[in-house]
């Protein structure tokens, strides 16, 4: 007999985490091995940080330039943090990534994460049209369509959709 059967090991793993972080003594559930709890904090302070060397027009020019290229807006928040060294641009342009491209007129007409999800969903529909046998994809393009329906309710109430704006699979062309 082992000497913790398979039932126990959670508990295990949360006292393991209270030792290596006595500060965090929030429960680790069952798949913590599988999911974990993500240990990066965003910064405490509003201000920028002192070792940043940019200006906010300097800034605001980096997010137009990489908008230009044809970045989306994670992918200009990336390339910021990683080669520029700029944690966050709020702190520093006095306004996020999205609120720059609508001022210089390069924000998308539909928001990136509903523009990704509706990616998915052409992708998966596809490859059902060649493999309508696949039970485990089909499930997860009607979770997917969900939640293009979930988000595209949210985005018409905060009014960034229009109101007979619908969600279409030709919409997007890969």
């Amino acid at each position: 007999m082992k000497p913790f059967p398979g039932r126990y090991k959670h508990l295990i793993r949360e006292a393991s985490v209270r030792l290596e972080h006595p500060e965090k003594t929030v429960m680790v559930g069952k798949l913590s091995t599988m999911r974990g709890r993500g240990q990066s904090t965003r910064p405490v302070s509003k201000r920028p940080p002192n070792w940043v060397v940019y200006q906010p027009d300097e800034v605001k020019a980096l997010i137009i330039n990489l908008a230009r290229e044809g970045r989306t807006q994670s992918q200009i928040g990336n390339i910021l943090r990683d080669v520029h060294g700029i944690p966050l641009v709020k702190p520093i342009a006095g306004m996020g990534i999205k609120k720059v491209l609508e001022e210089a007129g390069l924000a998308p007409e539909i928001p990136e994460d509903l523009y990704t999800l509706m990616i998915r969903s052409t992708r998966l529909r596809r490859h059902l049209d060649r493999h309508p046998k696949d039970f485990g994809n089909k499930r997860s393009f009607q979770l997917t369509e969900s939640m293009i329906y979930r988000v595209t309710r949210y985005y018409k109430k905060k009014g960034q959709l229009p109101r007979d704006w619908n969600h279409r699979r030709e919409i997007v062309t890969i």
